[in-house]
């Protein structure tokens, strides 16, 4: 398994080069902002025509994980679907294929600001959840602590033999960790923007994914 293991208030944790948390003493894998649906939401509201296949890639992507960790538990983080109109526009076979995810395992979706709450799909919809002290939100609070949250879509920027490679990230620092979007149609927002830089402390991490997973000082 491609991987960086660290600590995290007294927790190994691997922040894996797909994007997904491991926490293998809970057997939990946690991943954020997969906005399925994205491309029929562009579709529908009048933006840009995206080829219609990240949905089944980025399923792709979580099935592979889940062969590769064997979870008991998994949580996506919040804005699991693009909006209400792509959680009920999801053909068939997609939905399928959720159920195939999903079963034998505990799933907990936590609801997401473009979430529409509770879908007709398996699972378990909360507005955040606690395991062994470690708090699991969409949106980070700033006076949180032991917390684990999505939203942002960090991404970073490092110089690699005179060019600049930028990644999805992981942001990490003492009280915090900031998960990188799953979903194959998600964009970024740089670790130097004032909404990440200002909730990070000083010496905060940034772990970039990708075939070999990076930790870097987070660019601020």
């Amino acid at each position: 398994m491609n991987g960086y293991a660290f600590s995290f208030s007294g927790q190994r944790l691997c922040a894996m080069g797909s994007g997904a948390l491991w926490w293998p003493d809970q057997a939990l894998l946690c991943v954020s902002d997969l906005h399925l649906g994205k491309s029929e939401r562009m579709v529908r509201r009048g933006g840009s025509a995206l080829p219609p296949y990240e949905t089944r890639d980025t399923l792709n992507r979580l099935a592979a994980d889940l062969d590769r960790t064997q979870p008991q538990t998994v949580i996506c983080l919040g804005d699991s679907f693009d909006d209400l109109g792509a959680a009920l526009s999801l053909p068939e076979r997609d939905r399928l294929q959720i159920a195939a995810l999903q079963a034998g395992r505990n799933w907990i979706w936590i609801e997401g600001n473009h979430d529409p709450g509770p879908v007709e799909l398996g699972g378990t919809h909360l507005a955040d959840v606690t395991r062994s002290g470690l708090t699991f939100r969409h949106i980070a609070q700033p006076d949180a602590q032991r917390e684990i949250s999505g939203h942002y879509h960090p991404k970073a920027s490092v110089q690699t033999r005179g060019r600049a490679i930028s990644r999805p990230a992981f942001l990490v620092d003492e009280q915090r960790i900031i998960l990188p979007a799953y979903g194959t149609y998600t964009g970024g927002l740089r670790s130097s923007d004032a909404a990440l830089s200002e909730l990070m402390a000083p010496g905060a991490l940034a772990i970039l994914t990708g075939a070999e997973p990076r930790p870097v000082p987070m660019p601020r």
